[in-house]
């Protein structure tokens, strides 16, 4: 089943609970970017803001980490209502670590990474994932157009994930929108993030449901 996760990134922050209800109603996760201003050079908001959109969320949280150290703020990100948690293979010093982390405190673990790394530096951490993310841009900034070689990168993941006997989704973030998920779900994709394609629109809902297929 195909999952929708419209990245609050770009929602309207001054009409935040509108946009909560509309990703309740027609949605199917939230997808929510925690920027460091280390890991990638930008910043966004932190707890505050999880756990407002916690409050009236009926659907999960699906919190990306973009900083280092991960497994300093993992369990307070879980505490705040995240009910899956993702993070760079490269920002910490032992994935594994923190994956367990990350499961040990109730929540789906993923790890994360970015146009430039080898899908096969995720091989040898399969086995303790959730769900893995592919990155169809560069983290840290919305509105970046898509990389086409996502499409290969996600058929080479899937083909692994299959060849290890596992059977965890791949998730897509940066650039997705209507016109791309249909492929990007033939390549293996299962759940797609779309940040601007969602909340830019006209009719958000609608978009939704076109991404759906």
């Amino acid at each position: 089943m195909i999952q929708i996760a419209p990245s609050m990134l770009a929602a309207d922050f001054l009409h935040l609970e509108k946009d909560v209800r509309m990703v309740n109603e027609h949605a199917d996760l939230f997808h929510l970017d925690i920027m460091d201003g280390v890991f990638v050079p930008n910043l966004s908001y932190g707890f505050p803001i999880v756990e407002a959109i916690a409050k009236i969320a009926t659907r999960p949280l699906d919190t990306h980490l973009m900083i280092v150290e991960p497994e300093k703020y993992v369990d307070r990100f879980i505490k705040a209502g995240s009910a899956m948690v993702s993070f760079h293979v490269n920002a910490t010093k032992d994935p594994d670590a923190v994956l367990t982390q990350i499961r040990n405190g109730g929540a789906r673990a993923g790890l994360v990474i970015n146009p430039d790394l080898p899908v096969e530096s995720l091989f040898p951490y399969l086995k303790n994932c959730d769900f893995v993310m592919l990155m169809s841009v560069f983290a840290g900034f919305g509105g970046q157009k898509f990389i086409e070689e996502t499409y290969d990168r996600v058929r080479a993941l899937k083909a692994e994930i299959i060849a290890q006997g596992l059977d965890i989704p791949i998730e897509v973030d940066g650039g997705v929108s209507a016109s791309n998920a249909a492929a990007l779900v033939q390549a293996g994709a299962e759940i797609l993030v779309a940040g601007s394609a969602v909340f830019k629109a006209e009719d958000p809902s609608a978009v939704i449901a076109a991404m759906r297929g």
